[in-house]
């Protein structure tokens, strides 16, 4: 059966892969004058936690086009970015890139979505991404 993420920060969440953990957090953050809106979808396992899902709506005047993006996430992320594989992803909401577990966009400047899973749920990233829309 296929889940729904709900709404996150003007951001409808359309689809959650199954297998995906049940233990859903909401977290806001700053870095880098970048406001960071997140949700995070975990399970329990025998050594603790592990987050199997992230959703971050991220905002600021710094995200001015994919490339701005790109090089906030590869700083946010400690990615090297001369190594960071990337290809084109086309959302509906604007142009994107991903790579094997991490997929974002450009909804427009100043508004930039990122969805991250881990390689168990790599087969359901593009799914996953392109059913997160803005919210009416």
């Amino acid at each position: 059966m296929d889940r729904d993420g709900g709404v996150l920060d003007g951001f409808h969440l359309g689809y959650v892969p199954p297998g995906v953990g049940d233990e859903v957090s909401d977290f806001s953050s700053e870095w880098e004058d970048v406001a960071l809106t997140s949700r995070f979808w975990e399970r329990r396992t025998t050594d603790g936690h592990r987050v199997d899902l992230r959703v971050h709506v991220l905002r600021g005047p710094r995200l001015t086009d994919l490339d701005a993006v790109r090089d906030f996430l590869a700083a946010y992320l400690e990615r090297d970015p001369a190594q960071w594989r990337l290809t084109e992803f086309p959302h509906e909401d604007g142009s994107g890139l991903t790579d094997d577990t991490q997929a974002f966009w450009l909804v427009e400047p100043g508004v930039a979505v990122t969805v991250l899973t881990i390689p168990e749920f790599a087969d359901a990233l593009a799914a996953t991404a392109l059913a997160v829309r803005a919210a009416p």
